[in-house]
């Protein structure tokens, strides 16, 4: 069956003040669940095994503890939520790709042809795929802020409709030609350092085309200097559609108590804007994997993750983290199965 495709197409806010709302989420978040991460450790310790022996298993029965409230945890309903967006800078040569790319790579994961289909198939995993206005570019970067803060809160509010239909670990990936770029300027601008720093190949860039990456974000860096001290403005000014989207979800997603694996350079970068407003806000994510990007690794320590995968993936939509689900829940069935035999 095809797979539905979910299209935003609208950017209508009431609020005058719309990342207001976003403000205050941040600065209320629900804690983790540390009783629960304990009792799935007691779990453990009572099994007939070696302590600790099941090593970082354990560790993510905990953590799926943690952020679900639920000991032992429980992954019956994981969704992988692939947001697609475009880019204005794409003008300037940054991709090997053109823009349209963007959209064909919807199709396919819509007809079924896609690699994320693939592997969602054999992990049992529920697919969304958000074509988020790809007939509308956000603005060129270099001259303009890709959104304004309207239609940036907007974007975000839909990205929080991921988890309408329900979902016990959500896996969030990402589509975009040009957007390895527009994350490289998000870190830039949140971590320091120049476009050189952070830019990398991408989906195949040669050494020209990635001087010419990092001379974007240089660019954008400039024209966007006076105004990068608050995070939710370096999102709407140097991000996009699906980087907007992809926080909302992670957002909507810890006032749900829903766990979350963050997929790749981009879907990171959304990521790294929520933890700059609050450290604590992706304390129920986990890195699902590790891309080509070199930048990926250093952007992975600066936020505390270790991936749980490193398989050199660069592909994009959520192919690595619809592989680590399935690690994810087998460490779910491991704790509640080996639970079940000690109570037994």
């Amino acid at each position: 069956m095809p797979l539905p495709i979910c299209k935003d197409e609208s950017h209508d806010m009431t609020s005058a003040l719309p990342f207001d709302d976003f403000r205050n989420l941040l600065a209320a978040l629900p804690a983790a669940d540390m009783a629960a991460a304990s009792r799935v450790r007691t779990l453990f310790s009572k099994a007939e095994k070696s302590a600790n022996s099941l090593g970082r298993v354990e560790d993510i029965a905990a953590w799926l503890a943690a952020s679900s409230g639920r000991a032992p945890p429980a992954v019956t309903r994981p969704l992988v939520a692939v947001f697609a967006g475009n880019h204005g800078i794409v003008r300037y040569g940054i991709s090997p790709r053109p823009v349209a790319a963007t959209a064909n790579a919807v199709e396919l994961c819509a007809a079924g042809g896609a690699a994320v289909n693939q592997i969602c198939v054999a992990n049992d995993l529920g697919l969304k795929v958000f074509d988020l206005a790809l007939h509308i570019p956000t603005a060129d970067i270099t001259q303009d802020a890709a959104l304004d803060e309207r239609g940036c809160a907007a974007t975000m509010a839909f990205g929080m409709e991921a988890i309408a239909g329900g979902t016990d670990l959500l896996c969030l990936g990402d589509l975009g030609v040009g957007n390895s770029t527009v994350a490289a300027a998000l870190f830039a601008a949140l971590f320091g350092g120049t476009g050189a720093d952070w830019v990398g190949p991408g989906s195949g860039a040669d050494a020209a085309m990635q001087a010419r990456k990092a001379d974007v974000v240089a660019a954008a860096l400039a024209f966007h200097d006076a105004h990068l001290s608050d995070p939710l403005e370096v999102l709407r000014r140097l991000g996009g559609r699906e980087f907007a989207a992809i926080a909302g979800a992670i957002l909507a997603a810890r006032m749900q108590k829903i766990p979350v694996l963050i997929d790749g350079f981009a879907a990171t970068a959304a990521a790294a804007v929520l933890y700059a407003a609050n450290p604590a806000a992706l304390d129920h994510c986990l890195l699902a994997s590790l891309s080509s990007e070199p930048a990926h690794a250093r952007v992975a320590e600066y936020l505390g993750f270790r991936p749980l995968l490193d398989l050199g993936i660069g592909h994009g939509e959520g192919v690595g983290a619809a592989l680590a689900a399935g690690l994810v829940k087998a460490a779910a069935l491991t704790n509640s199965g080996m639970a079940a035999a000690v109570r037994g």
